[in-house]
């Protein structure tokens, strides 16, 4: 099965495309330039697999929280490529996503996105598995949440764009040699997302398209909009 994967959840452009002959991947720290990159790295690959458009069997992005801009990117391009092709279109959260890379892990991994004001998007996994909600959070919201869910012993590895920040700001919390940092982390998720889709297949893939991304919080606009909007 052609199937298309994209990431653009970060600063990081990553897209992935499996078919019957092999898997190709390609990543570019472009400087968030991913409406410009996109579909030119989409090409690449279709290039490389001596596949046009109209191959694509399935194609899928990263659901969210992350860039607002870039998810909306992606979820545009999805969108297109599968009303046009005429093919479904799937999506799966950026941070199983990234915990994924760490699935073998033998304690907590915890994925970290930078959500601005002293917080962070972050869940708690373990064998793959999100033991905790998805988390708007402060460090020590997030402390709490680790204290709670893992004993003194258990590993912690930080993996995302954002693990070193979220370690600085862990660190008055725990004993530092009970964290880790993903050396890997700050690459694109694209071949992760990969993985999912094909486990998960093209459920309720008929309401994805009709759908928009998972950001967790309203962006700084839509809250300034709101506050500066007069009472009914």
């Amino acid at each position: 099965m052609n199937i298309l994967a994209m990431d653009t959840s970060a600063a990081v452009l990553s897209a992935a495309l499996s078919s019957e002959t092999g898997v190709w991947y390609f990543e570019t720290d472009g400087g968030l330039r991913h409406g410009e990159l996109l579909m030119g790295v989409i090409d690449h690959l279709l290039g490389c697999a001596d596949l046009k458009s109209t191959d694509l069997e399935l194609v899928g992005c990263m659901k969210g929280p992350g860039s607002f801009t870039g998810l909306r990117i992606a979820f545009a391009t999805a969108k297109g490529l599968a009303l046009s092709l005429g093919i479904p279109m799937v999506s799966a959260p950026t941070l199983d996503c990234m915990a994924a890379s760490q699935a073998n892990w033998p304690g907590i991994v915890l994925p970290a996105i930078d959500a601005k004001q002293g917080r962070f998007f972050t869940a708690l996994y373990r064998n793959s598995m999100r033991e905790s909600a998805y988390m708007d959070a402060s460090p020590e919201d997030i402390a709490q949440e680790i204290a709670t869910t893992a004993k003194k012993d258990v590993p912690v590895i930080l993996s995302g764009p954002s693990a070193d920040l979220l370690l600085d700001k862990l660190k008055p919390f725990f004993d530092p040699n009970r964290f880790y940092i993903d050396p890997l982390g700050k690459r694109g998720k694209a071949r992760e997302l990969l993985d999912i889709i094909k486990r998960t297949g093209t459920t309720d893939s008929e309401k994805e398209i009709f759908s928009g991304p998972f950001y967790l919080r309203k962006s700084d606009a839509e809250i300034t909009a709101t506050k500066r909007r007069p009472p009914a």
